[in-house]
């Protein structure tokens, strides 16, 4: 892709020289023609591939017919789709936005209305919720906040998977506690299978909400359609965003019957979210997401785990994860960020986290297949990378081009 010095875009993005302009199933095409495996899909969006049939004809059907009514009047599909993520969650209302970071700015919200004056909420160091300052200020990772003081103030930080923290840290003040099941932002850091439980058990015991943001791990991504599922717990929020509706843009807030009856109309609310398009995406991947391809999910991520550590090589520190949801920490001898640009330099797209880690999220229609495609990849880029860094990671991608 050809580089602009006078891009009118702002520079807060820096983007590989690379443009995709076609996907299909778990690949994606260059502007050249090349042909990529992906692995990042788009950061745990296109959970169900690119172009997938079910998908394209429920959007092109809806633009057909209405794009844009706004919240004033009833949408059919906001129930439709809010009547499938109760039933999943044994939550009991919805509400519907763009983003994930605005997901999490309403629970925020809701939370601090529920608290009738207690406003403080308790999150975990290197969690990730967003980047609008409410979310951002709950995002305990430093590197995050320079140049943005002060934050949003009612936040306490505490180490990650860690219960003496949370209860070394609850005041007359506190009214929440907000984390992920698994920070995929900090590197697939996954806790104990205790942590939520013991979570839902403090909460409980200090009449506090439970949220659980599930931006990421939502929708399936771990092999439960949500991923405190595994510990069996009923939180009191859930926000959700990313493979909600495949690639459009969709974010929801998920509350108990408690929650949501102190929130009144007029209290929040969004211009485009929930709009019909978004809407029609969601609704067939509720209808895509069913038992079958959840045990699918847990199977292909457990091939794709114990190959990468069959590889058995000195070079990678650790593999973690859950379902699709899979981080590979590599030695400090290599550099994350040029093993991710060799990989895409032989045909994968695959994406970085935390401290040295490889994140992949594979699309779930992956095959068996195309998960060895990508183990053969990664194997060989691992083992070549002392050739001089693969030539100065080919020359510094030949220049900038």
């Amino acid at each position: 892709m050809e580089q602009h010095n006078s891009s009118s875009l702002l520079k807060n993005y820096n983007r590989l020289p690379v443009q995709f302009v076609k996907g299909e199933g778990a690949f994606v095409y260059d502007a050249n023609g090349k042909k990529y495996l992906d692995f990042l899909s788009g950061i745990a969006v296109t959970s169900f591939g690119h172009a997938h049939p079910h998908i394209t004809k429920a959007v092109h059907n809806q633009v057909d017919k209405i794009w844009h009514t706004s919240n004033l009047f009833e949408i059919e599909l906001q129930e439709k789709v809010a009547q499938k993520l109760t039933a999943q969650s044994n939550l009991s209302k919805v509400f519907f936005c763009n983003s994930g970071t605005e997901a999490n700015e309403a629970a925020i919200k809701f939370a601090r209305k529920f608290g009738d004056g207690r406003s403080t909420i308790i999150t975990a160091l290197g969690g990730f919720h967003g980047r609008t300052m409410g979310s951002l200020s709950a995002s305990a990772q430093y590197k995050l906040w320079q140049g943005f003081y002060p934050l949003t103030p009612g936040f306490v930080h505490v180490p990650f998977n860690d219960i003496d923290a949370i209860n070394d840290s609850i005041d007359e003040h506190t009214v929440a506690i907000m984390v992920e099941p698994i920070q995929g932002e900090n590197g697939v850091i996954v806790p104990s299978t205790e942590y939520l439980k013991q979570l839902r058990a403090i909460c409980d015991a200090n009449n506090l909400l439970l949220i659980i943001d599930e931006v990421q791990t939502g929708m399936g991504r771990t092999g439960k359609y949500f991923a405190y599922q595994w510990a069996e717990i009923k939180p009191d929020i859930v926000t959700l965003a990313k493979g909600i509706a495949n690639g459009l843009p969709l974010g929801a807030v998920l509350c108990t019957e408690k929650t949501a009856a102190v929130i009144q109309p007029g209290d929040h609310g969004s211009t485009f979210g929930g709009n019909p398009v978004s809407l029609s995406a969601s609704l067939a991947v509720t209808e895509l997401l069913t038992e079958g391809v959840l045990a699918s999910i847990r199977e292909l991520g457990e091939l794709l785990i114990q190959g990468i550590k069959e590889f058995r090589s000195e070079k990678i520190k650790e593999v973690r994860g859950s379902g699709l949801m899979v981080g590979v920490e590599l030695d400090a001898s290599l550099q994350v960020k040029n093993v991710m640009k060799e990989l895409l330099h032989n045909g994968v797209v695959a994406g970085t986290s935390g401290n040295n880690t490889l994140r992949l999220l594979p699309p779930f229609i992956v095959t068996k297949e195309e998960i060895k495609l990508f183990l053969l990849t990664l194997k060989k880029v691992v083992s070549n990378f002392s050739q001089a860094e693969v030539k100065q990671l080919h020359q510094t991608e030949a220049g900038g081009h």
